[in-house]
């Protein structure tokens, strides 16, 4: 542990060093002015401001009153500077002004001794100070490691989410945006053989670590389960069954999710769908400006052990897009769902083709949004003669 004596009377800076010496404190570097104890901190002039080096002071023992610059005044620079916020500050001086210490404690100090020294007082303040700098340094090791892990499992997330594909009568694109590190949405796509193509999008309750493992668990066991069932009706069903077998005992919140799952055949042009609980999907055809809504069927998934599911079917004849959504999207628009809808369909119904610039600035580009109250996920399939190749 490293201690900053600053002050201008070299007597007093002897009577402390020796009082730490006694008490086998032998880490310790001095200062003679404020300005001189900012150049050591590394925010003196000539300092890079914009790139502050990392301290290894532990401890400021600073003197109130000094020229130039005095203790408080010093104490508001090093607070400007977030990296020397936890480095405490303990103030050293022999003013009694009861106003005068608040104003130091408000400008930053930890706490104070006065002159003439007493030895016991100083080092219990000293022991105190830096137990409390060693708590805060474990802490922010700690959030940091939590931080570095967070990070890593998003990555780990956002590997298993499905990669675009461009056939010549079904393309599928999707723009995913998490409110926090980690999110609760999940798209994912399979292809089936003979034209045909299974596609899910699901928003798991919530957000967050809990919702993201529960997201982590459903992706793994998603083609499986999509690839053994297929058709929609026993799709749904049995991500329900599998969901339920997660029953944690005595959990105070019931998780669930919303999903809208679809197999759509490009030979047959037929959607078959199912959507439990989920924002309506949408279907443009041909020069048509209204879309079909793809609307919920279901109730959604988790909530009962048991889901009734009556599966719908949609043909189409003509090149068209459809877009699924999860519900942070809607929310981007106020009112009520049909305003929401109307919202969504002026953004969409632009032609049939993938625009990812504009659907980024349409929906995923808010500078007033930057703590996100919900994930945002967009999928867009082309269907039809109009794809690229």
């Amino acid at each position: 542990m490293k201690i900053l004596i600053v002050d201008d009377n070299p007597t007093n800076v002897i009577i402390i060093r020796e009082i730490l010496k006694k008490e086998d404190y032998r880490n310790f570097i001095t200062a003679s002015s404020a300005k001189e104890m900012l150049k050591i901190l590394g925010i003196g002039p000539g300092s890079d401001t914009q790139r502050p080096r990392p301290s290894d002071v532990d401890l400021i023992l600073l003197d109130m009153m000094m020229p130039e610059m005095d203790g408080i005044e010093a104490c508001r620079v090093v607070q400007q500077y977030e990296h020397l916020r936890d480095i405490p500050i303990i103030m050293v001086t022999a003013v009694g002004d009861s106003k005068k210490l608040a104003e130091a404690l408000d400008a930053g100090a930890g706490d104070y001794v006065t002159k003439p020294i007493n030895k016991v007082e100083l080092m219990a303040r000293i022991r105190l100070a830096l137990r409390l700098k060693r708590e805060k340094d474990w802490h922010k090791e700690r959030d940091q490691r939590i931080q570095d892990e967070l990070k890593l499992a998003a990555l780990v997330q956002n590997a298993v989410l499905s990669l675009p594909i461009k056939e010549e009568d079904f393309e599928v694109h999707a723009i995913y945006q998490p409110s926090f590190e980690l999110a609760g949405d999940l798209y994912a796509w399979f292809p089936l053989g003979d034209g045909r193509y299974a596609v899910i999008l699901l928003d798991m309750m919530g957000h967050g670590i809990s919702s993201s493992l529960f997201c982590m668990f459903l992706a793994s066991v998603l083609k499986d389960t999509v690839t053994t069932y297929v058709e929609p009706e026993k799709v749904i069903q049995e991500l329900n069954r599998r969901f339920n077998q997660l029953y944690i005992e005595k959990q105070l919140v019931q998780y669930y999710f919303t999903a809208i799952y679809l197999v759509i055949d490009t030979r047959m042009k037929r959607i078959d769908y199912v959507n439990a609980g989920h924002p309506p999907g949408l279907f443009f055809e041909g020069g048509a400006k209204e879309p079909v809504l793809l609307e919920s069927n279901c109730h959604p998934v988790g909530l009962f052990d048991r889901i009734d599911i009556q599966p719908q079917s949609l043909s189409f004849e003509e090149e068209g897009h459809l877009v699924l959504y999860t519900d942070g999207l809607l929310e981007m628009a106020e009112g009520d769902q049909e305003e929401q809808l109307k919202f969504m369909t002026g953004h969409l119904n632009g032609g049939h083709e993938w625009r990812e610039e504009a659907m980024r600035e349409a929906f995923f580009i808010d500078e007033s949004d930057l703590e996100r109250d919900d994930d945002k996920c967009l999928v867009w399939i082309t269907l039809g003669k109009g794809t690229e190749q």
